[in-house]
């Protein structure tokens, strides 16, 4: 078997865009199999985009191309290349609409979980796993990461392969491109796309994906895919879109090298007592879990710590605040947000590979009462934040670090519990403030 991965340097894979059929295992004959009822990807709605609202300034798509044409050419690729991608090629204004568009609505993370380890989702990790056992197993044991986290990625960014996107991505990154405010994004990855064809990994029929130019089982972005994506077969090409193995060895092959911790844990799920003061809580800050444990935090069911995790460093995250379920997160936690920039992804993939190999449920209970802002809320809550002079930065509706970082100060100079939970209630607490002032 001859694995063929780049080794560089990672550059952060913040999920850009995004989001298959049985093959032939290698090492011994595929069994049959019965097909997998499908869902859909949840991982695409996750993915984070530059959603500011600059409006570019518009040349025609010709004049681009035409310009694009000679810098690509300058980048090294081959003519016959240049013309297989773009002659006869057309804008889609489709792509441009998704692309400028921002949802008003977030889903709360626990109606995200239900999605993401839905017993279908479940069960059908399950059956691939069986079906696929050794082949699966040999690319975990080669690559150091556990089976059922490849099958949860994979089972979260394609459903198990079945839904990988047909849009042509040479198209959909060519119309990004043009329209101007990621170009300089998006032509990086049509270059990366001419080195893909140029190095014989993939044809330019093969270019297919999401919206905005993620592809395969992995939804790899190109230059994702020229850096960790993997030849598990050996047959000189890197193909994961109708080799689901290439596209399992490619997603363990990115996480080895974003710092994959074999045997490590990634999240336990744990209970605050009454007594926790939030004020000694930094969620940017890991303790030992010993430390952790001297302050009161116990697992769920009150299980007793294993020897081994007591001496491991972890955060705790509290992504739906302190009337939600606490976590400990270790650095393949982290490695997870490496694939995907997004708490309620890497909590997804971890609980669906737990539950693929037999887990529990997170037991919880969720806030359900106290439910994520929207965008236009959020706006609100951003602008009381600065004018109450608790800086969150410029108003642009989505709840980031220095959103939550801006709460929690307020929280706290509130006499509020100060968990930095983007939601209902501490809208009311900072709009009543803001009504007072």
């Amino acid at each position: 078997m001859k694995i063929v991965a780049k080794a560089a340097t990672l550059a952060v894979i913040l999920a850009t865009f995004g989001c298959a059929t049985e093959v032939r295992d290698v090492d011994t004959p595929a069994p049959q199999s019965q097909p997998l009822a499908t869902e859909p990807c949840v991982s695409c709605d996750l993915k984070t985009a530059d959603l500011t609202d600059a409006k570019p300034k518009r040349e025609s798509f010709s004049d681009w191309l035409t310009g694009f044409r000679v810098r690509l050419s300058h980048s090294g690729a081959k003519a016959e290349t240049i013309v297989s991608m773009f002659d006869g090629l057309e804008p889609d204004e489709r792509i441009i609409e998704r692309d400028q568009s921002q949802p008003e609505f977030v889903r709360p993370i626990w109606s995200y979980l239900d999605i993401a380890a839905s017993d279908l989702r479940i069960s059908n990790g399950q059956k691939a796993y069986a079906s696929r056992r050794k082949t699966i197993d040999a690319i975990a044991e080669h690559y150091g990461v556990r089976a059922e986290i490849l099958l949860a990625v994979w089972g979260l960014e394609s459903a198990y392969g079945a839904t990988i996107g047909k849009n042509d991505i040479v198209r959909s990154l060519a119309t990004l491109a043009w329209e101007g405010r990621r170009r300089d994004w998006a032509e990086r990855q049509l270059i990366a796309a001419a080195q893909m064809i140029d190095r014989g990994f993939a044809t330019r029929d093969q270019l297919t994906g999401s919206w905005a130019g993620a592809m395969g089982q992995t939804q790899f972005i190109p230059t994702t895919y020229l850096e960790w994506s993997a030849d598990w077969d050996g047959d000189g090409r890197r193909n994961i879109w109708t080799d689901e193995f290439d596209a399992l060895a490619s997603a363990a092959n990115l996480l080895k090298q974003a710092g994959w911790q074999a045997d490590a844990p990634v999240v336990l799920e744990v209970v605050l007592p009454d007594t926790f003061e939030l004020d000694q809580w930094d969620p940017e800050r890991s303790r030992l879990v010993s430390e952790w444990a001297k302050l009161g935090l116990r697992l769920v069911g009150n299980a007793p710590w294993g020897a081994d995790d007591l001496v491991r460093s972890a955060m705790l995250e509290l992504p739906a605040g302190r009337a939600g379920p606490g976590f400990l997160t270790f650095p393949n936690f982290r490695v997870i947000k490496r694939y995907n920039n997004s708490t309620s992804y890497a909590l997804g993939v971890a609980h669906l590979a737990d539950r693929i190999a037999g887990g529990e449920a997170f037991v919880g209970p969720w806030p359900k009462d106290n439910v994520p802002l929207t965008l236009s809320q959020t706006r609100e809550l951003q602008a009381a934040l600065n004018a109450l002079g608790h800086n969150s930065g410029q108003p642009d509706g989505l709840a980031g670090p220095n959103t939550r970082r801006a709460l929690r100060d307020f929280q706290h100079a509130h006499h509020l519990d100060a968990d930095g939970y983007v939601g209902s209630s501490a809208y009311d607490a900072v709009m009543a403030a803001g009504a007072r002032k």
